[in-house]
């Protein structure tokens, strides 16, 4: 990290995961965000267990000391439902010096596949409440967690499926094999990028790490 006269960090950067995953899953982006000059918090949280609401004030006493710590902006890096519970958060508890968010296969729309298997026992059981959140069409409540973003934001989509099932029957358009790329997409973000890469395995993607120090430092993916 680099160090200001004051010897606090200059700008920090908190990770979080998508559902049914863990901090494991982002160390390889942490250690590259780190030796790109950035402190970090990467932090592991129970995806399936509670609401996106609950889960925002899970996280919450790991944020706030670690965004007070910082001599400048506090980044938000997320995966997949991570980039849900990132804006549930940014709208209930911003930090004073909020900087920019970049979201990796984050369904801002929706998933198809959540539609789909809402209703059945064993998606209900294993991804819990926030599972139930990631439809489509969203409750009042829900939509009412998630207002317009006024931040920059950028966003990494994937096109590449391990799943041709789930790709070709379930969802419509280019997708990663869980979220399609036009549901990726958020009205108010400052850029997208496409990129060949799996919904699980973007976050290690070398291209999507790179394009997410990118945002991070400038603003903008880098074409």
């Amino acid at each position: 990290m680099n160090p200001t006269p004051s010897g606090r960090p200059l700008e920090g950067v908190i990770f979080l995961h998508g559902i049914s995953r863990s901090f494991r899953s982002f160390i390889k982006m942490q250690q590259a965000v780190e030796a790109a000059g950035f402190a970090t918090r990467n932090i592991g949280y129970p995806s399936r267990r509670k609401t996106l609401s609950a889960l925002a004030d899970d996280i919450h006493p790991a944020i706030a000391p670690f965004a007070e710590a910082n001599e400048g902006c506090t980044h938000f890096v997320c995966h997949s439902m991570g980039g849900l519970l990132a804006r549930v958060y940014l709208a209930r508890h911003r930090p004073s010096r909020l900087g920019r968010v970049v979201m990796l296969g984050t369904p801002n729309g929706g998933s198809e596949i959540a539609d789909l298997f809402k209703n059945w026992l064993p998606y209900r059981q294993y991804f819990g409440p926030a599972g139930q959140q990631l439809v489509t069409m969203r409750d009042d409540v829900t939509e009412a967690m998630l207002p317009p973003v006024d931040y920059p934001v950028g966003i990494i989509a994937g096109d590449r499926t391990l799943d041709p099932i789930a790709s070709r029957l379930m969802l419509r358009g280019p997708n990663d094999g869980r979220v399609t790329v036009a549901r990726t997409k958020l009205e108010g973000m400052t850029d997208h990028l496409v990129i060949h890469a799996s919904h699980a395995m973007m976050i290690r993607n070398r291209e999507a790490i790179d394009q997410a120090i990118a945002f991070l430092k400038d603003g903008r993916f880098r074409r």
